[in-house]
């Protein structure tokens, strides 16, 4: 996976731990609030992300006031944090809290730590879960969403599965503000099941479309045949020791080499979060290639490339990598058939798009011609099963939703192309929901358990409804 494609992996988050008055005695202790702020951020440098503090702005490093929470929102937003979070160190103070997250206007994660009672003197000096109540009615009553890790100690299990969760959502969140899809070409005709409303996902989601018509592709393979010879070279060079290859002559190979690195460096050029492309007749026509081996390359590098033109479908993929963490790839597959034996199997498939790093056998890689346009190059190998979450979003009549299923990989018949047979609890549950709709025959699948990071995140984005079977 290029790094260049995972740029948005790292996360700024602002920490914003809480307290109540600055009592030096009994409830709401000033010195153990400092004291447990000291141990919860001290425990949070482990996380993977980059902490935006309020240790410049407040005496003790707490949020306790309005006019702090006024200074620390121009702090994160300043410092553009991806989200904040909201540690209780004592009872807190729930307007400062509300006040400082509907201003930054980031997912914002309230926890607090488990409190305890002296044995001295029988007091309480945090009283944290009680805290944290009023503080989940104040954000309500602003009107600001927010994620919660039930009170416990920052070392039990449950933090840690609730803070990484938190972080994938974020990371999801954080992906769908700033989409901007790539799309070569139109749709195929006879695929009228992709279409998509692009003001509408403008409008509604600020997601940008940015069409390339395959005659200025075409201008952008030429002259990365001319100009980045040796790169075309060195990749042809790859496939031929890496795949074994039954289809394409020299010719042909350094087209798919050029096509690759064309897409990729269009996609760096313009930004783009994923792209999707007119994969039939015309790109053959025009690039002398089947160009679906080249999609499945560039998701291997972690750009989801997506065929058909299927722009709900990069969006499904881009959701899916960002609640992954950009750790793992996607495929685009068709939900194609169910398994002749398993009546709750079926089949995952698509005609050779699906990346090489995801491949069951990858000493078995094989390149092979189009199954039904007899050209290079397709593809050929079965994926490696495990746990996967299965991701659609699609919409009808200006109601979006996004599909989420938890899936395994069974056994199955092998067919062309790539594929892979999953296996679920309730098969027609699935096929139920998925042709009442608004779904097609198009999903993402993701070797990772993101439907629960999914679900909370789409509570972040106004107008797109999670839909789980």
């Amino acid at each position: 996976m290029l790094d260049c494609f995972t740029k948005q992996k790292k996360l700024r988050i602002g920490f914003a731990p809480v307290r109540r008055a600055a009592w030096s005695h009994k409830p709401f202790n000033l010195d153990e609030a400092i004291r447990y702020k000291k141990l919860i951020f001290e425990f949070m440098t482990r996380y993977d992300v980059e902490w935006i503090t309020l240790d410049e702005l407040t005496d003790d490093g707490l949020l306790f006031s309005v006019e702090d929470a006024d200074l620390a929102a121009k702090v994160f937003i300043r410092e553009e944090v991806d989200a904040v979070f909201i540690p209780h160190c004592n009872f807190g103070s729930e307007e400062a809290a509300a006040r400082l997250c509907k201003k930054v206007g980031r997912p914002v994660l309230l926890w607090g730590p488990k409190d305890y009672i002296n044995p001295d003197d029988f007091y309480r000096y945090r009283d944290s879960q009680c805290g944290l109540f009023a503080t989940s009615k104040n954000l309500k009553m602003y009107g600001v969403e927010f994620s919660y890790i039930e009170n416990c100690d920052i070392e039990d299990t449950e933090f840690d599965k609730g803070f990484r969760k938190f972080l994938g959502v974020v990371s999801v969140v954080k992906a769908f503000s700033s989409l901007r899809i790539g799309q070569i070409g139109t749709r195929p005709a006879p695929f009228a099941s992709v279409k998509s409303n692009e003001m509408e996902l403008l409008e509604k989601f600020g997601i940008e479309v940015l069409p390339i018509t395959l005659t200025e592709l075409k201008q952008k393979f030429d002259r990365c045949l001319k100009e980045r010879e040796k790169d075309v070279l060195d990749y042809a060079e790859g496939i031929k020791t890496g795949f074994q290859n039954q289809c394409a002559d020299e010719g042909q190979i350094l087209k798919i080499a050029a096509l690759k690195l064309t897409v990729e460096q269009w996609a760096l050029e313009e930004n783009l979060s994923a792209a999707v492309a007119m994969c039939w007749g015309p790109m053959i026509e025009t690039i002398g290639v089947a160009p679906c081996f080249v999609l499945s390359e560039v998701c291997d590098d972690g750009f989801p490339f997506i065929c058909e033109s299927d722009i709900h479908g990069a969006i499904s993929a881009v959701m899916a990598m960002a609640a992954a963490r950009y750790s793992t790839q996607i495929f685009l597959a068709d939900l194609t058939m169910r398994h002749p034996e398993n009546s709750n199997a079926e089949l995952l498939w698509h005609c050779g798009v699906f990346a090489k790093s995801l491949a069951k056998d990858p000493n078995g890689l094989v390149l092979n011609n189009h199954y039904n346009r007899l050209c290079p190059a397709v593809g050929e190998w079965e994926l490696k099963g495990g746990n996967l979450s299965i991701v659609r979003f699609d919409g009808s009549n200006g109601e979006y939703s996004l599909f989420l299923g938890s899936a395994k990989g069974t056994q199955g018949p092998r067919t062309v192309g790539s594929y892979l047979w999953i296996e679920v609890d309730d098969w027609g549950k699935w096929e139920r929901k998925l042709i009442y709709g608004p779904y097609i025959h198009h999903c993402v699948g993701i070797h990772a358990e993101v439907v629960e990071i999914l679900k909370e995140a789409c509570r972040y984005i106004p107008g797109l409804k999670a839909d789980p079977v």
